[in-house]
């Protein structure tokens, strides 16, 4: 189900991106910076991925050599389905926080130092909101 909607939701808005001919031409430079930090982005994604498999597989390695009883292997692999259910609300903060920094930038032209302290300053604003939501989730 979630392929069909993704790939209609694909097809359909080029569509309706090319039907508002009003858009005006995006600046060059604005769509190098966000290709620029979008690309930067999921390399880093990408290389913190391939670390977290190399160091899982070293630990699931070590804890098979040891011999380590079957209850204690189970009660360290196990996932938190808490954790798993806040990875979505970490990924919208952060997303949102990067959309309302692009935004101020966007407002905020020529493009200068200023942008990557918005961009910081944003950025950490919604790692504060993520932590906020944390804290305040597991107290209940």
């Amino acid at each position: 189900m979630k392929k069909i909607i993704i790939t209609t939701a694909a097809i359909i808005v080029p569509i309706a991106v090319n039907a508002q001919s009003n858009i005006s031409e995006m600046n060059p430079e604005i769509f190098r910076t966000v290709a620029a930090i979008f690309t930067l982005g999921l390399f880093m994604i990408f290389i913190l991925t391939i670390m977290n498999r190399i160091v899982n597989f070293r630990l699931k390695s070590k804890i098979v050599e040891k011999g380590i009883p079957e209850n204690i292997i189970s009660s360290i692999l196990q996932a938190n389905p808490k954790e798993d259910r806040n990875i979505n609300v970490k990924w919208a903060v952060i997303l949102a926080g990067l959309g309302v920094a692009l935004t101020i930038i966007y407002y905020t032209l020529p493009l200068g130092i200023h942008s990557l302290a918005i961009m910081a300053f944003c950025l950490a604003a919604s790692f504060l909101g993520y932590f906020f939501f944390i804290k305040y989730s597991e107290k209940e």
